[in-house]
């Protein structure tokens, strides 16, 4: 299945449910970044988290960016995700690896750790963005972020995310988020009904190795709550906006003296971009030009 994110309703509105397969764009951030299995699961969760969020809002241009900072060996991880459906990020350290959890999952909690803070921010493409922090909770990205949405936004939230990658790479990924509107968050009954479904689910990539659509379990879930499930797919796919001429900028923003050195000492310049892991080389041909226009400017 291609990966892509739907949009439903249900409960007259009271409730809003986004859903999302990120199989392939989480296999080639592990293939990009050299990731382990518990990296690959990490960041696999929080670029689905930041595509969920970021597909509420409104404005062309809107972006969210998901840092978790954690006190495990996996230091943390960063992730941009935007309206548009595209979304980036990078751990820490890729390489680490542990055993698997009391449950015989990948330990992601135990990589990120469970002591330290997730950072949200969120850029509407104008103004000051807003930014939020809270504590993590367990490390395990999907209730970190639910309780980022309770606590700095709050609005009753489940997140459901998960990563399943093997010997022959990612082979399920993606999440669903579901969130409960001020109007429907008086019923009570309403609320207890949900919160017993999700509870019962034993995560999202058992439901896609079962052969479930995104519509599939937003039927399990909502089936009988009034569903509408919006006509729009959208794809979604990582991508990152880097380019050798936004490295020679970079590199331009040095100085002359700075850029003679690396000619004189490394015959060029090598760089690489933390967030895909696309290296870019610069002659030092390169490096002459770009010292020829700082001093064309300087004039």
């Amino acid at each position: 299945m291609a990966d892509q994110l739907i949009r439903a309703t249900a409960a007259d509105g009271g409730i809003r449910a986004v859903g999302a397969i990120s199989t392939r764009l989480t296999q080639e951030a592990r293939v990009r970044h050299k990731l382990s299995y518990v990296a690959t699961a990490a960041l696999g969760r929080a670029m689905t988290s930041g595509l969920l969020l970021a597909s509420n809002m409104k404005r062309e241009g809107s972006r969210v960016n998901i840092r978790i900072r954690g006190n495990g060996p996996m230091g943390g991880l960063l992730v941009d995700a935007g309206l548009d459906g595209t979304v980036r990020g990078y751990v820490d350290n890729p390489s680490v690896e542990l055993p698997p959890n009391e449950q015989g999952k990948l330990d992601v909690g135990g990589a990120l750790g469970r002591e330290g803070f997730v950072y949200v921010v969120r850029d509407i493409g104008y103004g000051y963005p807003y930014s939020s922090t809270v504590e993590l909770v367990s490390g395990e990205v999907g209730d970190d972020i639910a309780n980022y949405l309770v606590t700095s936004e709050q609005t009753p939230s489940a997140l459901i995310v998960g990563v399943f990658v093997g010997a022959e790479g990612v082979t399920a990924s993606g999440g669903i988020l579901l969130q409960v509107m001020p109007k429907a968050a008086r019923d009570e009954a309403l609320v207890a009904t949900l919160e017993e479904r999700v509870g019962q689910l034993s995560g999202f990539t058992p439901l896609m190795q079962q052969g479930l659509t995104l519509p599939d379990i937003f039927n399990r879930l909502l089936g009988d709550l009034g569903l509408v499930i919006l006509p729009e797919v959208q794809m979604i796919r990582f991508d990152c906006p880097c380019s050798f001429n936004r490295v020679l900028g970079a590199l331009k923003i040095l100085g002359e003296a700075e850029l003679q050195d690396m000619i004189e000492k490394d015959d060029g310049a090598e760089a690489t971009c933390q967030f895909c892991g696309e290296i870019y080389q610069a002659s030092r041909d390169h490096l002459a030009q770009l010292i020829e226009d700082l001093r064309a400017e300087s004039v």
